[in-house]
């Protein structure tokens, strides 16, 4: 709970939906019946005054047929406060040749299921996303790639390594003209 506040431990956890314990972690079932931990389902961005959610762009790609997985971060960008920065893993792998058409679709899609202002401003292709031996996506990490800062802590993901392929890849991707 709440250290010594009881009613504001009950209004934050279990005030959301009734009788169910909500810590705001958002999850969901897939075909095969795995449950994937998505992350925090109040985590907003603020596009040019826009208050749009991390889980919102991240379902709009994977609902895409070609993106097996998504994570998006905000970061600072000097037009609009804060521009849309999303990793993904396409199925099948990475297809060399059509990632510019690609990624070009990808921003389409999000524009028509979000809207304009949803678009990511650059899209990475990646293998592989940082995640603790738990599963859970460190996005931190990928905000501090994002805004080219040396990145933090990562002694908790179960890869260390692909860290440095994300660098790799973000710098050589494109931004939206």
């Amino acid at each position: 709970g709440v250290w010594g506040e009881d009613e504001r431990y009950k209004e934050t956890y279990w005030s959301r939906f009734n009788g169910i314990y909500f810590a705001g972690d958002g999850a969901k079932i897939d075909e095969e019946g795995a449950l994937w931990l998505l992350g925090r389902v109040d985590d907003v961005m603020n596009i040019s005054g826009h208050r749009i959610s991390t889980t919102e762009v991240e379902s709009a790609l994977v609902s895409h047929p070609e993106v097996a997985e998504a994570a998006v971060v905000g970061a600072a960008d000097e037009m609009t406060g804060q521009g849309i920065v999303a990793f993904v893993i396409l199925r099948g792998g990475v297809k060399h040749g059509e990632s510019e058409k690609l990624i070009q679709d990808l921003r389409a899609h999000v524009a028509k299921e979000i809207g304009a202002i949803a678009k990511p401003r650059q899209i990475v292709v990646v293998n592989e996303l940082p995640k603790t031996r738990s599963g859970k996506i460190m996005r931190r990490l990928l905000k501090d790639v994002a805004e080219n800062r040396a990145v933090g802590d990562s002694t908790t993901l179960a890869d260390p390594n692909v860290m440095k392929l994300i660098s790799e890849g973000l710098n050589t991707s494109k931004d939206e003209d």
